[in-house]
């Protein structure tokens, strides 16, 4: 059992060990590029955000006149 135990904990600390030689490759971005694509992605969701909700106000008017036509 011993063995066993010895292999997990090694396997386990060789994985820890990959996981930190990976996050030392990253190339993390400075503060103004981060601050720029910050913006561009808030500024799209919100422009997708009020289309999705004129899309769905144009939608639910047609539907309720649809709806109540009187025949």
């Amino acid at each position: 059992m011993a063995k066993a135990e010895k292999a997990e904990k090694s396997s386990v600390q060789s994985w820890f060990d990959g996981l930190k030689a990976e996050f030392r490759k990253i190339i993390w971005p400075d503060q103004k590029s981060l601050v720029k694509q910050t913006s561009a992605v808030v500024a799209v969701s919100i422009v997708l955000g009020v289309m999705i909700a004129i899309l769905d106000f144009i939608f639910k008017y047609g539907v309720d006149v649809l709806v109540n036509i009187s025949f």
